[in-house]
């Protein structure tokens, strides 16, 4: 009689270690759709991409905003207009104040069409860049409030600028450790004048540009970061600095084995050039003045060329001498400061031979201190990365920072947050 032996039982599937989502936590298991599945829709494909670092960043920007939100309202009602008003007003017409009115003009009626209540000899519409108008009046064809329209391209390109920063302060960091990329953005996010991230301004637009494209040159991409930086330079002259500072990390930039291939990315550095020089041009077929914009930027807020001790002398007399009402006296006291925290953070980063950073912050303060006096730093400090990361790299060497900065210095975002709705000059 035969005898057969038993079968052995069937062994379990080998997995694969690449499509187990518990060993690789960081990567979605489905790359592809399976056969007879619909294709994944682009803002799934989009999420798949963000590391969960990124999502980290994403949440406590969400939040922020929904701090900003709730701040306004509450502005709304206790600081109305009126003394005597009875109602808040629109929630909307809080964010629109200021610059954003010179924007919504340009986006609606261009640079040169005429509109009610604004004498032509006094318009310095000229001194805006057409990056945001443009970018507002093609989002408008979709959503027909400008305000929100204004407030949807903040919100969306500040999610983009708060991602790259903090991809920005991971750089050299161990893999996995995203602690610096956080406090990046935190400190960011709670710095005093982080109220024009939200609001229809240029700066989260800019950023939306500009931090990538200097990830991009960090990462030796040297076209990537030519486009963007062109694109950061038809919102705002600081594109032209980011030029310059990426200018020099690509002279710095050792490439041995492919110097050749190196040296042709060169033209790209100059690529920012355009957007300014095309704008330029179009401003003297229109006014017959090849320097238009300055000449726009002196007649609204006097930034004809003085000396830098010419500038901080009327900038601290209308601060301290008693020249101006409180609240106008108090922000020339924050531009002071501002100013002070440029020289001090353009001074660690010559000590740190970090040129090209250098670079940008040594342009950006010359050109807003060699006005008439000090205007609108707080609001450029936003775009100052190296602060912000090298405050992020110092308070995880000194616990203290993260502590100094949150109790002291963020206080003042919902300050200026709250002179900015109530209409209110905040820089």
């Amino acid at each position: 009689m035969t005898i057969t032996p038993p079968t052995a039982p069937p062994r379990p599937p080998v997995r694969n270690p690449r499509r187990n989502p518990r060993r690789n936590p960081g990567r979605s298991p489905l790359r592809s759709p399976a056969p007879g599945m619909a294709p994944r829709l682009p803002a799934r494909r989009l999420l798949d991409r963000l590391t969960h670092a990124d999502r980290r960043v994403l949440r406590l920007y969400l939040f922020t905003r929904l701090g900003l939100g709730i701040v306004t309202y509450c502005t709304g009602w206790l600081f109305p207009a009126d003394s005597e008003a009875k109602s808040p007003g629109p929630w909307l017409s809080h964010w629109e104040r200021w610059d954003w009115t010179h924007y919504r003009r340009i986006a609606e009626y261009g640079y040169f069409g005429a509109f009610p209540g604004v004498d032509p000899v006094s318009d310095t519409r000229a001194a805006f860049f057409p990056g945001f108008p443009l970018v507002l009046r093609a989002v408008h064809t979709v959503v027909p409030n400008w305000t929100v329209a204004g407030l949807l391209i903040s919100l969306v390109c500040g999610a983009v600028a708060v991602v790259a920063l903090a991809r920005i302060a991971g750089l050299g960091r161990p893999d996995g450790d995203d602690r610096a990329g956080k406090r990046a953005v935190g400190f960011l996010l709670l710095s005093p004048a982080a109220v024009f991230l939200a609001a229809g301004y240029t700066e989260s637009l800019f950023l939306a540009f500009a931090l990538p494209a200097w990830l991009a040159a960090k990462n030796r991409h040297w076209p990537l970061a030519g486009l963007l930086t062109a694109a950061a330079t038809t919102t705002r002259v600081s594109g032209l600095f980011l030029a310059a500072a990426i200018a020099v990390e690509f002279l710095l930039a050792r490439n041995d084995r492919g110097a050749l291939r190196h040296w042709r990315s060169l033209p790209w550095c100059a690529l920012p050039a355009g957007p300014a020089l095309a704008y330029t041009y179009y401003l003297h077929q229109q006014t017959g003045d090849w320097m238009a914009w300055k000449h726009a930027q002196e007649r609204g807020w006097y930034r004809d060329f003085h000396t830098p001790a010419e500038a901080f002398r009327n900038t601290w007399q209308n601060a301290f001498d008693h020249v101006h009402t409180t609240g106008y006296a108090w922000e020339f006291q924050l531009e002071l400061a501002a100013m002070a925290i440029g020289v001090v953070l353009l001074a660690w980063l010559l000590i740190r031979r970090r040129w090209p950073e250098a670079v940008y912050i040594a342009l950006s303060l010359w050109a807003l201190g060699t006005s008439y006096w000090y205007l609108s730093i707080p609001r450029a400090t936003l775009l100052w990365w190296p602060l912000w990361t090298g405050l992020a790299h110092w308070s995880l060497r000194r616990g203290w920072v993260k502590e100094a900065y949150a109790f002291v210095v963020a206080p003042l975002m919902v300050v200026l947050a709250v002179t900015f709705v109530s209409g209110r000059w905040a820089g």
